[in-house]
């Protein structure tokens, strides 16, 4: 017989959090790409051809939900919203061997269109998922409109490793927090995600119930990911996407420092403004929500012009 389960408030959180996508008007959409990869995203149960269409792309940490809950309804009532795991998270998996943000990019735009997206998306990444946005601008910059990257080190170089930008001295160290696998370095990973942490008063016991329940699964490719994101990078070889980009980002950051919110910055120039959050750390989502909502709001909610396809109406907000 196997362990009896006992009450998680991990996996109820997980359950209040599927009925709150639910209730804001999405509905839970699987799809296979057919080269054995799938991926679940959360879309409109009805896409709107009036309203603009904003998708949300997740970090490292838990599933989808967890980290875009709270800016659902509120975004739902303006944008046709999607949000997607990204591959190896949540239940979007691939038996395919690529790991980069390239391919998670390819991935996402792949599954939108598979789901009849034919108009032009805005996208918000947040850590890992900023990566994605990213790259997603850059390969389909006729799909992309507006870009906000959220605490994102994509103008990160290998080198700054060794040269001692971050609080870690090695991207293994640093995979032992991101991909934390005892309450002791997922308390570790709270103190450098939070300006003021709220570690201290989590018991163990429910850090290592959401390890069991959000961090088992998928850890070596997990890793790969990490190991991905870091091998060989060069700001040289970063492309300067041409979409309006909104960089926003922690003034207190110890995960991705401020000194790459300013490198993107004058790697993009006139083409990005960069909005600091005081009192924040990496979190953003979680410590200063009301303060990003209404920097989304204001960025993303402007006149658009993005031409369906199949019918020719436009997405457009006054």
């Amino acid at each position: 017989m196997g362990k009896k389960s006992c009450f998680s408030f991990t996996a109820s959180r997980d359950w209040c959090y599927r009925y709150s996508f639910s209730t804001a008007g999405l509905k839970s959409t699987t799809t296979d790409l057919g080269d054995g990869t799938v991926v679940h995203c959360w879309s409109p149960k009805t896409h709107k051809p009036n309203k603009p269409t904003l998708i949300l792309i997740h970090g490292i940490g838990a599933n989808a939900m967890w980290q875009w809950n709270d800016f659902i309804s509120p975004l739902s009532s303006k944008f046709n919203v999607y949000v997607p795991d990204l591959l190896f998270f949540g239940d979007s998996c691939t038996t395919r061997p690529e790991r980069s943000e390239k391919f998670q990019a390819e991935c996402v735009m792949r599954a939108m269109e598979e789901m009849g997206v034919r108009c032009k998306v805005s996208l918000v990444g947040l850590s890992y998922g900023g990566f994605v946005a990213y790259s997603m601008a850059a390969q389909f910059p006729a799909a992309v409109e507006r870009v906000v990257i959220g605490c994102a080190g994509v103008s990160v170089e290998e080198k700054d490793m060794e040269e001692g930008l971050f609080r870690v001295k090695s991207v293994d160290e640093a995979i032992g927090i991101l991909l934390a696998r005892t309450p002791e370095k997922l308390r570790e990973l709270m103190t450098l995600s939070f300006y003021k942490p709220p570690a201290k008063n989590v018991p163990n016991c429910f850090l290592a119930d959401f390890i069991d329940v959000m961090c088992s699964e998928n850890f070596q490719e997990r890793k790969e990911l990490i190991y991905a994101l870091h091998k060989d990078r060069k700001l040289a070889d970063l492309p300067k996407i041409t979409q309006p980009t909104l960089i926003i980002w922690g003034e207190h950051d110890q995960i991705f420092p401020l000194e790459l919110a300013y490198r993107l910055k004058r790697h993009l120039d006139d083409n990005a403004e960069l909005v600091i959050l005081k009192k924040a750390g990496h979190a953003i989502n979680m410590e200063k929500t009301k303060e990003l909502y209404r920097h989304l709001k204001s960025f993303l909610l402007v006149r658009t012009n993005c031409k369906l396809e199949s019918n020719g109406n436009s997405c457009k907000v006054d």
